[in-house]
């Protein structure tokens, strides 16, 4: 799924060939993409004929302001694709949402899964977005402090892994970064929350910071799916200390890298590193 960075990447990909631009035409190919409106007709009618503001991003998903005052929010969740393609470029098989732009290109949503998802709300109602209205704070922003972070962690007793994936929590953090982050600070991801001394908090937090900060540098990690509006791939992949490296060895100790399930998901860590 793609994480802060990957989004981040997007946004900034997207603006300069969406902004100021008029929706003439929008193509729902497959409804359940919609989220909302319940219509598929009503967030097409809602859509055509209004030009793109401005694009922005809170957490994990896309802002897309329009002229009517709407916010078409989309969240990628684990295969989707926010592409640009000229209009004569042939229309893959995922291509779930086609939005017709006024320059002969099209913004197109491709979703393998299906599992991505649109939603044209009312900015005063985020609550029509899943869990949109519900996203904590978010690495790289005034509001995450050494402080917040230890108020999050306080008095829970679940794995830190758990807290950082946690959306209503912290914003942004997948399973990427969660375990680059982990790592960097030297803690293992099934430690207890609760058990993390003050400095080991102030260590995450900076490392949280660095590797989101690295993540968009290099214009995210792909592995499979990611890829930016333009369909590069990102180079964050080259980077990493530990996730996906299982049984390879530590850049920093030659210990191999181990994997167990920590919060439902596949964790990779350093058994010499992180204690």
């Amino acid at each position: 799924m793609p994480e802060l960075p990957e989004v981040e990447t997007i946004v900034q990909g997207l603006k300069a060939p969406l902004c100021n631009r008029k929706i003439n035409n929008v193509f729902v190919r497959d409804g359940r993409i919609v989220g909302h409106p319940d219509s598929p007709k009503t967030f097409k009618k809602n859509l055509e004929g209004e030009k793109i503001v401005s694009l922005g991003r809170r957490g994990k998903y896309i802002i897309i302001e329009i002229t009517n005052g709407k916010l078409l929010i989309i969240h990628l969740r684990m295969t989707g694709q926010l592409l640009i393609k000229g209009r004569e470029e042939k229309i893959d098989k995922h291509t779930h949402i086609i939005i017709q732009l006024d320059n002969e290109t099209d913004l197109r949503f491709n979703n393998v899964r299906k599992f991505g998802r649109m939603y044209l709300i009312n900015p005063d109602k985020p609550e029509q977005a899943g869990g949109f209205a519900k996203l904590g704070p978010e690495p790289l922003t005034e509001e995450f402090t050494p402080a917040k972070l230890k108020e999050i962690i306080k008095g829970r007793t679940t794995s830190i892994k758990n807290i950082l994936l946690n959306q209503q929590l912290i914003a942004g953090i997948g399973n990427i970064y969660c375990d680059e982050a982990l790592f960097r600070s030297g803690i293992k991801p099934d430690r207890p929350a609760d058990k993390l001394t003050d400095e080991e908090i102030e260590k995450l937090h900076h490392e949280i910071n660095n590797v989101i900060a690295a993540g968009i540098k290099y214009n995210g990690t792909t592995f499979s799916d990611y890829v930016n509006a333009l369909g590069e791939e990102g180079s964050f992949q080259k980077e990493l200390m530990v996730y996906n490296r299982f049984g390879e060895n530590c850049h920093h100790c030659d210990c191999q890298i181990e994997k167990n399930k920590v919060a439902g998901r596949s964790s990779h860590y350093c058994p010499n590193c992180q204690q």
